[in-house]
């Protein structure tokens, strides 16, 4: 299933889900002029089994019930060359069992440029794994065909599509990346702010969300 599911002119919620509370705050503080209809920004935890729980039960809710659904938060580089503040938009998202194909990325590649023109935007296979990537591990995922990866993008698109047909995307801001190894969260080198990348990014979201709520011909 690849989430491209015909919506009506109606309006569907959007939920963003993310892991953290500090990106939660960054996608909460967003510029929310151009969004159209309900949003919800849904902090899952960390890990794929939290996302998996958090996403499940939101949209279990009646008024999320259709809601579409964008993974987003930050990540880590696979690339060489990536640098933090580089912005990743997931063709795909791949877990243990297979992959989800998200809806229309092109289009959203290009809403996420505009939103936050001069920083670099990746475009290809987003992959999920259950503990922090270091060293060989980052090679290894990268062998595959992965651009960047975390803990809770693939679970939380499988577990939207789980509740039911509906758009899904992943947008993740690089933290972490091979020759820029993060520390911890609040080290963003090279005078980046992966904060104020993703605050800038919300309405790339609403844009990719209007454009999914025109009619279909």
């Amino acid at each position: 299933m690849d989430g491209s599911a015909e919506l009506s002119g109606s309006t569907a919620p959007l939920l963003i889900a993310c892991a953290l509370g500090i990106e939660k705050l960054a996608l909460r503080s967003g510029d929310r002029s151009g969004a159209r209809g309900p949003l919800t920004v849904l902090r899952t935890g960390m890990g794929p089994q939290s996302a998996e729980r958090a996403v499940l039960g939101a949209l279990g809710e009646g008024r999320l019930r259709d809601a579409v659904v964008v993974a987003s938060g930050f990540c880590a580089g696979l690339a060489p060359g990536m640098h933090p503040g580089d912005l990743v938009v997931a063709d795909e998202t791949r877990h243990a069992d297979g992959s989800t194909a998200c809806t229309d990325t092109e289009l959203l590649v290009k809403a996420v440029s505009r939103a936050v023109p001069g920083r670099t935007v990746h475009t290809g296979p987003l992959t999920g794994s259950d503990h922090v990537v270091r060293g060989h591990e980052r090679a290894e995922l990268r062998a595959t065909g992965a651009i960047a990866v975390d803990m809770e993008s693939a679970a939380t698109l499988r577990s939207a599509l789980r509740a039911g047909p509906r758009p899904v995307a992943a947008v993740r801001v690089v933290v972490d990346a091979p020759e820029h190894e993060l520390v911890r969260i609040g080290t963003v080198r090279g005078g980046i702010s992966a904060f104020r990348v993703l605050r800038a990014v919300l309405p790339a979201f609403f844009e990719w969300h209007r454009s999914l709520l025109l009619p279909r011909r």
